[in-house]
Order: structure tokens, then C-alpha cells, then sequence
């Protein structure tokens, strides 16, 4: 079985979902890529993109086909700016030009070279696509991806076309794993043991490094949600709320900054229900950035980015365990976590529904926080197990295929549970536990398996039929 850095897992993304909108944005680059290995951009004369299944039906509220384009079109998602996403795609409407890869102008017709194939879906995976160019000598090279969960994504000739297969000294395939390789290394922490497995694809300093990196990125991205009013697109007229809460929990305040945002938040008044609604703002606010096609950080996807952000800036402001230290092991933790569900299960709610992603992030985040405030192997991996359990079954039902109703106040609700799940599992004994979490992570497999399509990102149960709401 292959092995997944953490840093795969917990990642900078942009939003609204990383199944139908970063996916189909790494396989529109990986087929330039193929293009250039095979041929060259040169000779294209022609493009053509179809999307299938999930990636269709909710494609237009997750900007499936603005993925696809702008892939095509050569921007990367981790560095374009985000404010001229809309600019950019009107103009490849208008000219009816495409600048394939960034090298050459070829004509491009919406609706006719990018198709939402609606009563089509592929065998592989519900999040199907097929590419195809034609070259200038009329010949053609076609490629089809699938987007399995967290921006990654696969082809039916290879399950995984974005690396090369990479092993690490203490393989963790399974949380049997983690605490077998703990124990015999003497290890009271995880994140001692995982540190030394992310040296298969970096140094230890630049694991740190990443893991702060990503830490800033999730303040920044917080930080502007708190500060953002108005609706989000896409048609539900649905309100920004963080920056109405934030505002009311700081009164009077003021701050020009991020960092002392953060200090503000850090000397507020600490109260049960004053942290519970910090929490629900933290995890609101990137989510509605998210929505909004913002730069967030896809932990594990983006439909679940709201949870590790909201639990991690909880650790940072309302406990004492605060120092970079303490940073890099909630996220190595979580990050590790995050991987057993993938290589065991799916983090894609088109294959599992919700559980798939609010539901590990949870697991995820439990996790990390046990790993920081002093939990055994054995209780960090109870926090995940418990955190899990009581996600089962959530299904994948967006309104109009939108990434807002329920999803952003779910990742509120994934942050609480994870932070309730990991005082449950620092109180008790890992060793009375009648369930672990390689278990809970098979049954939600299990769980996936028999839940009805309807009710995995399909837009077809649920409430996202069960509420009428005019297309705009």
C-alpha cells in the first residue's frame, strides 16, 4: 500500500470543493502535462472536455467547469489571485479563446469543447471526466480522470498518476500500525513517529516549516473571513456570518492585522458559551471564504476545510499549549489520521457522503488536539475513533449543489464534536475501549458502500430536493 505525506492530506487548496473543483483543476494540468510528453502544445488544435456524474450535476455550483478552463487555460489554483477568477473565465466565454496551458490560443466554445454530461456517469468513479485533444495532423490523444476526495485524483490505467509510489521507514497503513511502531520505538507521542516518516519526501526542518506555513495560511484565510459581510454566489442569497460574530464578541476592539486580530481574540473574555461561539466563527469564516472561491486549506477537502482551522485556532487561543512545537504535532497528527481514511476508506463524499469528509476532519482534528494537550498514543487514537463514530452515516445533500447549505454550518458542528471527543478520550482508557478506530474506520467504509446514491453529492435526495429553491 502506498504512503501519503500529511502534507497531501492538509494542504493549501481554493475553494468551493476539492472533489469538484481542485480535482478537475490538477487532472485539466495533469492532461497538459500528457500533452507535452506525448506531443507538444504546438501542434493542438483542439481541445475538448466532458464531465460525468457527480462532477456534472453539481458542477456548476462547485465550479467544476471553471476548474476545468482555468486548469486548461495554465493557472495554478495555489498562486492565482483569486479575485480575478470571474474576470478570467468571462473573458474565455467571450473571445471564445482558450490559451492552452499558457502557450497557445485555440478556439474554445462553451458548451460544446466543456460538456456537464448529466445522465451520464463513469464505472470507475462518480467523479468522471474525459479529456481529448486534437492535433493540428488530425490525430487524437484522449484521457480520462477521476477526482477520488481532497484533490487528488486517478485514471483506470493508474490509481494514482500524480507521483511516484514512496515508502516510508515505518509504514502506517493502519492505526494497529501507529501504536505498533510507537511502542517498539519507545514513543509516548505520535507525532514523533510520523515526523520521521515525512523524511521520505522532506527534512525534518522543512516539515516544520510546512506545518507552520500552513498554520499562517489558515489565519490568513480566518482572518479574512472575519472580516468579509455580504452573500455568497451562486444564487441561495446566503449571508456571511462570521464577521457579524466576530464583531459582537470583540465590541469595541480595534486591530489593523491579522496578529492582533489574534491577540484581540486571545485576550477576549474566556466563558464556556464565549469560546463555544469563537469556535463556530472560526470554522465559519472559512467556509464562507470557501464558498466564495477563496484560498483555504483543504483539510482533507474543502467541503470539511472549516473543521482543522476552527480546532487548531481553538488550541492556540483558549489553551496553553501554544508553541510552534505544538502546532506541528496537531497537524502532523491530523494529517496522519486523515491518510488511514483514505488508504481504508474514501475522503470523497461522491464515493461516501458527508461522514467522508466532515466526519474524518473531525476524526482528524480530535486527533491533533489529544496529540497537544498530553493524550497517550492510545487516547489520541480513541479521540479519532470517537470523533468518527459519531459521524456515521452523514449524508452528502448540498442545496443546489452549493457548498453552503448544510455544509458550512457542519464543519461548526465537526469542530465541537472533535473538541468534545478528545476530552471523552483524555478522561479514558484506551484499553476498555470496545471499539478502535480501524473498526469505525470500516464501518464507515461499509457504511459508504450501502448508502444510496441519492445521497452523495448527487443533488438528487435529501435536502437537496427536500427544499425548493428557484434557480435565480
Amino acid at each position: 500500500m502506498e504512503s501519503i505525506s500529511v502534507f497531501e492530506i492538509i494542504k493549501v487548496g481554493i475553494g468551493p470543493s476539492s472533489s469538484h473543483t481542485m480535482g478537475p483543476w490538477n487532472a485539466a494540468s495533469a492532461f497538459i502535462r500528457i500533452i507535452k510528453r506525448e506531443r507538444s502544445i504546438a501542434e493542438v488544435k483542439e481541445v475538448f472536455l466532458e464531465f460525468f456524474g457527480s462532477l456534472a450535476k453539481t458542477g456548476i455550483g462547485h465550479g467544476t467547469d471553471i476548474a476545468g478552463m482555468l486548469g486548461l487555460n495554465g493557472e495554478d489554483f495555489k498562486t492565482i489571485n483569486t479575485s480575478k477568477i470571474d474576470e478570467k473565465i468571462e473573458k474565455i466565454k467571450t473571445t471564445q479563446i482558450l490559451n492552452l496551458g499558457g502557450e497557445k490560443e485555440i478556439p474554445f466554445i462553451y458548451g460544446h469543447h466543456l460538456v456537464l454530461n448529466m445522465q451520464k456517469s463513469l464505472d470507475f468513479h462518480p467523479n468522471g471526466m474525459i479529456f481529448k485533444a486534437i492535433f493540428e495532423d488530425g490525430t487524437e490523444l484522449i484521457q480520462d480522470f477521476y477526482s477520488v476526495g481532497g484533490g487528488f485524483i486517478a485514471s483506470q490505467e493508474k490509481n494514482s498518476i500524480q507521483k511516484d509510489c514512496i515508502r516510508t521507514l515505518y509504514p502506517c497503513h493502519h492505526g494497529s500500525d501507529i501504536a505498533r511502531y510507537c511502542e517498539k520505538l519507545g514513543f509516548n507521542r505520535i507525532s514523533d513517529l510520523i515526523l520521521i516518516n515525512e523524511e521520505s519526501w522532506r527534512t525534518q526542518e522543512e516539515t516544520r516549516k510546512e506545518a507552520l506555513y500552513i498554520w499562517q495560511q489558515i489565519k490568513e484565510c480566518i482572518y479574512k473571513g472575519v472580516n468579509k459581510e455580504g452573500i455568497l454566489p451562486g444564487g441561495l442569497n446566503v449571508s456571511r456570518r462570521a464577521a457579524g460574530m466576530n464583531r459582537k464578541l470583540l465590541g469595541e476592539k480595534i486591530y489593523k492585522n491579522k496578529d492582533e486580530w489574534f491577540q484581540q481574540v486571545v485576550d477576549a473574555e474566556e466563558n464556556f458559551t464565549n469560546i463555544n461561539k469563537w469556535i463556530a466563527c472560526f470554522a465559519l469564516a472559512v467556509n464562507e471564504e470557501n464558498a466564495a472561491f477563496g484560498r483555504i486549506i483543504t483539510a482533507p477537502t474543502n467541503g470539511a476545510s472549516g473543521v482543522i482551522p476552527a480546532v487548531l485556532m481553538y488550541s492556540q487561543a483558549f489553551t496553553p499549549f501554544t508553541s510552534e512545537d505544538d502546532i506541528v504535532r496537531f497537524l502532523l497528527v491530523a494529517g496522519e489520521i486523515g491518510t488511514l481514511f483514505k488508504k481504508n476508506a474514501t475522503i470523497s463524499a461522491a464515493m461516501g457522503g458527508c461522514q467522508a469528509e466532515v466526519g474524518v476532519s473531525s476524526a482528524m482534528a480530535a486527533a491533533g488536539l489529544t496529540e497537544i494537550l498530553g493524550g497517550s498514543v492510545g487516547q489520541v487514537l480513541m479521540a479519532a475513533e470517537i470523533a468518527m463514530e459519531h459521524h456515521l452515516g452523514l449524508t452528502c445533500d448540498p442545496i443546489k449543489g452549493l457548498v453552503q447549505i448544510p455544509c458550512i454550518e457542519r464543519n461548526t458542528m465537526g469542530a465541537i464534536k472533535a473538541i468534545t471527543a478528545a476530552n471523552i478520550a483524555l478522561e479514558s482508557d484506551p484499553s476498555k475501549a470496545k471499539v478502535s478506530l480501524d473498526e469505525v474506520i470500516q464501518t464507515m467504509w461499509e457504511t459508504a458502500l450501502s448508502m444510496s446514491d441519492r445521497f452523495k453529492e448527487t443533488s438528487e435526495g435529501g435536502l437537496a430536493i427536500a427544499v425548493n429553491v428557484p434557480e435565480c
